[in-house]
């Protein structure tokens, strides 16, 4: 038997890795019967997984699960997960590679893989696993399904950048043929999607700095009305002439001292020193917040640079309610590393049994 071909969905928790394999799987469900039939298998390669509504063929939750490492050695989630994929990878070639065998070459198999981070960076598990897997035969039959959730990069642009960069280090982790796929599509208006993705990381970062300096000016002239208005309030509240008693209207209970007058003008002078020390300190503060943004908006700069100079990140839109999209993102996978350009065409299943009638009809007139 040949080597099928095999995806591996990544992405971080709750993008839609396990919809996106059952959305897969029935679809080609659908396909049963006509030209573009295929065979599509799942399976689950998260220990931590508990509940998937697609068909698995394969589950590793048979061979060991976070819960019952949690239950036996009183490890945490996190440490759990890595020691079951650490002994999944130990168990690589008695368990997965046999697994592999049972395809063909003209089947896709889908890896529904966890999704913490430190399995692909920290501790590079998975990146063991694909190294496995090309020493295997499978070199050339690999590609990298990320899932990002698009209600994540559309809520604000230096969500995006994440998810872009997020992206690429998968990419440059496992060095694999890689598709980013836009997940839950369908939960969004379709101009929010087109918008963000039809402009680069520049335009966006740009945008928002736009709208951030208008509010920040807003800010600042809200904030001088309520200095000054605050201000006049304050002396107007409290104003140390009006505290003062001259000779002409002193009352014969409270007779004039010069000790008060020179006192109020004490502390006339303390508040306008108090007044001016705020205000350097003011300033100080904000030429600090200036600084720091500009490091800021430095290094942001160099990652929307990175992020075009090369053009590595690109993302495809699925809608999980849309066959077209489906088999738009399935094509492209399938691009990836051109599954089925050295399959046989065949025809739809109908149409085999047309030809062999037609056979078995010229056979008999040929008698």
């Amino acid at each position: 038997m040949g080597r099928c071909s095999i995806q591996l969905v990544v992405g971080p928790a709750g993008s839609g890795k396990s919809t996106y394999c059952h959305t897969m799987q029935e679809h080609a469900d659908n396909l049963a019967g006509t030209i573009q039939r295929r065979r599509l298998h799942v399976l689950n390669l998260d220990p931590a997984a508990e509940v998937f509504r697609y068909r698995c063929s394969l589950d590793v939750r048979e061979l060991i699960s976070v819960s019952e490492v949690m239950q036996e050695l009183g490890l945490g989630p996190n440490g759990a997960l890595v020691y079951s994929m650490e002994y999944v990878l130990e168990h690589v070639h008695d368990w997965l590679l046999d697994a592999l065998e049972d395809f063909d070459d003209d089947e896709t198999v889908l890896l529904d893989c966890p999704g913490q981070v430190e399995l692909y960076t920290h501790v590079p598990i998975m990146k063991s696993i694909v190294e496995t897997l090309k020493l295997s035969g499978y070199d050339g039959h690999l590609v990298t399904v990320f899932c990002v959730d698009a209600s994540f990069l559309t809520a604000d642009v230096t969500k995006f950048l994440s998810g872009s960069l997020l992206a690429l280090s998968a990419m440059i982790a496992l060095e694999l043929p890689h598709v980013n796929v836009l997940t839950k599509a369908d939960l969004l208006p379709r101009h929010e999607i087109e918008s963000i993705l039809s402009q680069s990381a520049r335009e966006l970062v740009s945008g928002q700095r736009q709208d951030y300096y208008y509010d920040d000016e807003d800010d600042d002239h809200n904030n001088k009305d309520y200095e000054q208005q605050s201000s006049n309030d304050y002396y107007h509240g409290y104003n140390v002439t009006n505290n003062l008693e001259y000779p002409n209207n002193a009352p014969s209970s409270s007779p004039f001292h010069v000790e008060d007058v020179l006192e109020g003008e004490e502390d006339n002078e303390q508040r306008s020193n108090n007044n001016d020390n705020e205000e350097q300190q003011v300033q100080q503060q904000q030429s600090s917040s200036q600084r720091r943004r500009n490091r800021r908006e430095g290094l942001t700069n160099a990652l929307c640079q990175l992020l075009e100079d090369y053009s590595m990140v690109s993302f495809l839109p699925l809608n999980i309610r849309d066959e077209d999209s489906i088999q738009h993102v399935l094509a492209t996978v399938d691009h990836a590393i051109q599954f089925g350009e050295d399959l046989e065409v065949r025809a739809a299943d109908g149409d085999d049994a047309i030809e062999e009638d037609e056979e078995e009809n010229d056979d008999g007139d040929n008698d």
